[in-house]
């Protein structure tokens, strides 16, 4: 079996899906393969951060961003997560994608999007920043080089899939080749599905 998640390193509830995930992987004696691929939320988003995820919600959802943001902060928890939305600045993610591709060349791309979604979503990182990208790639991949033109193939390649498989939002699971899914599921869900 094998399962292709799409993600974007700005949406909380990827991160959520991924604890979701690796709960449901570790209750199977025969884990599918995994394939990460990326998926730009707002592919034209600036690199210069502007206001928080928060106040971003506030702007999408009106008086009901509250309780949107709440249920986003609890269900973390929930996972073990810490998520702050008022520290979190929306950017461009595309050279964030970039250099997940990168740890995934070399056998680190658990750790890299891991890394990523951490740096962002409980750190408050600018993952438009190069010099905060840099420090995460040495944290995961000390001494490698990060060109400037690096895995944009790839990322695009991630894109142009995700369109043709019907990916319209993340997190989202592609279990052979089969339609979409969310990957906010419950782990028993989600092992259900991997469960042949």
């Amino acid at each position: 079996m094998k399962v292709e998640i799409y993600a974007d390193i700005l949406c909380p509830w990827c991160y959520i899906g991924k604890r979701r995930l690796s709960a449901a992987l570790a209750g199977l004696a025969e884990p599918p393969e995994i394939v990460w691929r990326s998926f730009e939320l707002d592919p034209g988003a600036s690199r210069t951060p502007g206001p928080t995820a928060e106040e971003a919600m506030h702007q999408w959802w009106g008086d009901r961003a509250p309780a949107r943001n709440d249920l986003i902060r609890r269900t973390g928890a929930a996972d073990g997560l810490e998520l702050n939305l008022h520290l979190a600045r929306p950017v461009n993610t595309f050279d964030a994608h970039r250099l997940w591709k990168l740890g995934q060349a070399h056998g680190k791309g658990e750790e890299m999007v891991e890394r990523l979604l951490r740096a962002y979503h409980t750190e408050g990182r600018d993952l438009a920043d190069p010099a905060v990208l840099d420090r995460v790639r040495e944290e995961i991949l000390p001494g490698v080089a990060f060109p400037d033109d690096a895995f944009a193939r790839e990322v695009r390649d991630d894109e142009h899939r995700a369109a043709a498989q019907g990916v319209r939002g993340v997190p989202a699971l592609v279990i052979d080749g089969r339609e979409p899914v969310s990957g906010v599921q419950a782990p028993e869900a989600i092992r259900r599905l991997l469960t042949p």
